[in-house]
């Protein structure tokens, strides 16, 4: 581990002073606010993701940066350093594997079950700018293609406002859509005014909003599905076993949980149906 006053070898004589003391406290104030654990050897990525707002803020040492955090004004600036430090790398149906598990668990029952006035929800919990839930809604619409007219729903959360607001604007670039099954993306992807974008029956499904996985969970009801990828590697192991469990007790029934592929939902709660696709131990 690295002295607690040392200068990392990354960060020495640059613009701004950052010291390992200052990276700490930042490091408590991401894990305390979001779970999320950094290690020493991350000095050099806050440097250069902060820097950047150092600059804005007109100051030139982190630890000014780190007072403004933990003042009496800090929760705003908090907001902003988790925006800073959280990674948001995605795309339309990533681990195509995945969408195709949750079309097979639409036509097994979940179509049929909505059809007659059923209620049937999905959660894509971290969902980023919008590809992960959006891709659970084409997948919605290729099952059930007057899905917005019946009780079938699909709430995506982040914690980070900034990309909460972006996901809800449904915009992307041509490159972005490129993964977009073909026989979907004739249907659901449209150009409007020069930009591509979620066709509104796609948009419709999806409501947005700002959640801490760390938090409490406001939600009501189970889900159908839940899509909780590539966000568990950044917590440690106890932080990681409690989410499995929340996922666990939030799950129908007969309900899915798809996690990343670099992650192992290891847990008496879950069981496996699938690569990395967990359902209820008791279902």
């Amino acid at each position: 581990m690295m002295d607690a006053q040392a200068l990392p070898a990354e960060t020495a004589g640059r613009e701004f002073a950052f010291e390992m003391r200052d990276f700490r406290v930042i490091a408590r104030l991401l894990y305390d606010t979001s779970g999320i654990r950094l290690s020493d050897a991350k000095a050099p990525l806050v440097y250069s993701r902060l820097g950047k707002r150092l600059r804005t803020l007109g100051l030139s040492r982190f630890s000014d940066y780190c007072k403004r955090l933990e003042g009496p004004d800090g929760e705003a600036e908090r907001g902003v350093l988790l925006s800073a430090l959280t990674t948001n790398v995605t795309r339309f149906f990533r681990e195509p594997h995945h969408f195709e598990a949750l079309r097979t668990q639409l036509r097994s029952g979940l179509v049929q079950a909505a059809a007659v006035g059923g209620r049937v929800r999905l959660w894509s919990a971290g969902c980023s700018l919008g590809h992960e839930p959006y891709s659970m809604a084409m997948c919605v619409l290729a099952e059930l293609p007057d899905a917005a007219r019946l009780d079938i729903r699909i709430l995506a959360t982040d914690i980070d406002p900034m990309v909460v607001q972006r996901a809800r604007q449904g915009i992307y670039t041509r490159d972005d859509v490129a993964p977009v099954p073909s026989d979907l993306a004739g249907r659901w992807v449209v150009e409007e005014a020069g930009q591509v974008r979620m066709h509104p029956a796609v948009r419709e499904l999806v409501s947005f909003g700002e959640l801490n996985l760390h938090a409490d969970w406001p939600m009501k009801g189970g889900f159908d599905a839940i899509f909780c990828r590539n966000v568990a590697i950044y917590f440690d192991e106890p932080t990681q076993q409690r989410l499995w469990g929340r996922f666990a007790q939030r799950l129908a029934p007969e309900g899915r949980l798809y996690i990343g592929h670099s992650e192992r939902a290891e847990t008496p709660v879950l069981r496996s149906d699938g690569l990395t696709i967990y359902r209820r131990a008791d279902a």
